[in-house]
């Protein structure tokens, strides 16, 4: 089995004015095809290649940079897509909603949580809010393109929300503006999305 690219749900100018067309154009086309075409390089002719990537990731030997590396960046693009929309914005409700403000008090307080995350990571990685079973949801960063599903990483539990801090997600509109271009994505998640996930790993 080989994994394929994902469409993305929407047209590539679709999230603009916050992320605009030409860097989702070459977001998707060029890195997310490259980690897919990469990942299907790495697990060519080994075991891996009969598992789906949660099973690849779950179980994943941190010393395989290749799968590691393009595994996590196939995975984490995957739900960054999915978890935008056009229509987004605003705020979660039901479960999810209680279950932040049960963490940090308000939803306003796990934005300036979930931002500092994101921020603050040096260099490449995500942001991410995760759930744990029982429900609880905590935010963490990780770097490059680790994720909480793999061994030992981030805050750990299951990833529901993550942004792509990587330079190639902003900057030919932000530039250096990072926090700008943080502020923006809350305009653009789709809680509808993000609350499905969290009921189906809490």
């Amino acid at each position: 089995m080989s994994f394929q690219l994902p469409k993305l749900p929407y047209a590539y100018d679709a999230l603009e004015p916050h992320i605009d067309a030409r860097t989702m154009e070459i977001h998707h086309t060029k890195h997310h095809n490259g980690y897919t075409t990469n990942l299907n390089n790495a697990i060519k002719g080994t075991d891996l290649e009969s598992k789906s990537i949660l099973d690849i990731l779950k179980n994943l030997d941190m010393s395989n940079m290749a799968v590691r590396n393009n595994g996590g960046g196939f995975y984490n693009h995957d739900l960054f897509w999915k978890i935008m929309s056009p229509d987004g914005g605003g705020e979660p409700s039901g479960e999810l909603a209680e279950a932040i403000n049960a963490e940090f008090g308000s939803f306003e307080a796990f934005k300036d949580v979930f931002s500092t995350a994101a921020a603050t990571r040096f260099g490449s990685g995500w942001a991410w809010l995760c759930v744990h079973k029982g429900g609880k949801v905590k935010v963490c960063s990780t770097p490059n393109q680790d994720n909480p599903i793999m061994p030992e990483v981030g805050c750990g539990g299951f990833p529901i929300l993550g942004l792509d801090v990587w330079e190639h997600a902003y900057y030919l509109n932000y530039q250096n503006r990072r926090p700008d271009y943080i502020s923006s994505f809350f305009n653009l998640i789709n809680w509808e999305e993000v609350s499905k996930t969290f009921a189906e790993n809490k």
